[in-house]
């Protein structure tokens, strides 16, 4: 995983008004869990967009009064109306010690059976695992090209990831190929005709000739 340094300010006081003087002033107060005791700190919130608003997942390197902390972005908390970042839990990383987490999914081809008029639907987007550090990916591959119209692919068809625990079953399904759907015919209704008189055959229209 690729690394990005961010550098923060000791947090002196964790309360709210504290707190809500930091946001004002465009900080984001986070906190870094690791062995010991949490550290609180605060850093201007354009710090964190390369680490926020991408589905990749980052080693951040968080400097705080000179100590380096390596760390992983654990939980984001965003207000429920602006939708401005309020806080930010880390982990920090230990080597050798595992940690869980989403790693996202990467489609790689176009699906065969979109071809031939299927919908394709990417039902589950990151996958979680259980890992040490160094052996966490930047996203788990996934090649569509063999799915055809009612195929599916899931946990179990993934290649290349026997060293990583995947917390998921065989069966849970990243992404499959619906069929299209079926044209709605439509019968015209016959209309009573007179004893004698020869019926008019009943028009079938599908759906496209009934938009002519």
């Amino acid at each position: 995983m690729k690394t990005i340094s961010i550098k923060g300010s000791k947090r002196e006081s964790v309360g709210k008004k504290a707190t809500k003087a930091l946001r004002n002033a465009d900080q984001v107060p986070c906190v870094i869990y690791g062995d010991g005791e949490p550290v609180h700190f605060s850093a201007e919130s354009k710090m964190f967009r390369p680490i926020v608003y991408t589905p990749k997942i980052y080693i951040t390197e968080i400097e705080v009064e000179g100590k380096k902390y390596e760390t992983i972005m654990h939980q984001l908390q965003f207000h429920p109306v602006s939708d401005a970042l309020l806080h930010i839990d880390f982990y920090q990383l230990r080597e050798g010690k595992e940690l869980t987490l989403d790693i996202p999914i990467k489609l790689f081809g176009t699906a065969k059976g979109v071809k031939n008029g299927g919908a394709f639907l990417f039902i589950n987007r990151k996958v979680s695992i259980t890992s040490i550090p160094k052996k966490i990916p930047d996203y788990i591959r996934v090649d569509v090209d063999d799915l055809d119209v009612e195929d599916s692919f899931s946990i179990g068809d993934l290649q290349g990831v026997e060293e990583l625990s995947i917390n998921h079953s065989d069966d849970y399904v990243i992404c499959r190929v619906a069929a299209p759907m079926a044209k709605e015919v439509v019968v015209e209704e016959v209309t009573e005709v007179a004893e004698g008189e020869e019926a008019p055959e009943a028009e079938e229209k599908t759906e496209e000739s009934s938009e002519k």
